[in-house]
């Protein structure tokens, strides 16, 4: 499994970050890459999502469920077609990583594991000449930038204005 995790402080309580995380359908104006958002639940455990991917000539659909939940300090989901992966969001507490001017802050956490061997073929349509091999290597460093650019778009967004955003990004070592 590779696996990335991105982290970032944020200034707002733990529980309006979580609130902020689990309106899942609103990534899409975050994302370079996700073009759309289709839902079935409010979010909670049982949660399904339709996440329509586009880049290069590939149009992909992952299809993700809410696995569990334990708000406001985390929300975990699964793939269930395709491909092996999972990930959570995870929020702590963070006051002592706030700057002085800042009453209060979060640590939040986005990590999601993965099997790039695990993708089915059939499920991606590929362009003549175009080995699944090569698309996985790839899109593996496009998923760290990709979350890279999520959690900077949501802490613009939840915090109401832009702001250099110190993230801290974990690979595993044999990862992207």
């Amino acid at each position: 499994m590779d696996e990335v995790e991105v982290s970032t402080v944020i200034h707002v309580p733990p529980a309006e970050a979580y609130d902020f995380i689990v309106d899942f359908p609103r990534y899409a104006d975050y994302s370079e890459y996700l073009r759309e958002v289709r839902r079935d639940g409010d979010g909670s455990p049982g949660t399904r999502y339709a996440l329509k991917f586009s880049w290069w000539k590939l149009t992909y659909t992952a299809h993700t469920k809410v696995v569990d939940a334990d708000p406001p300090e985390r929300l975990d989901w699964r793939v269930i077609r395709n491909i092996d992966a999972d990930g959570h969001w995870r929020v702590e507490g963070a006051a002592d990583e706030a700057p002085e001017d800042v009453e209060t802050a979060s640590r939040v956490s986005l990590r999601i594991e993965y099997d790039p061997g695990s993708v089915n073929a059939g499920s991606i349509d590929l362009p003549r000449f175009v080995s699944l091999s090569w698309v996985v290597e790839k899109v593996k460093p496009l998923i760290q930038k990709e979350a890279e650019r999520v959690v900077e778009r949501i802490v613009a967004d939840i915090e109401g204005q832009p702001r250099e955003v110190d993230l801290t990004v974990h690979t595993r070592p044999d990862a992207i």
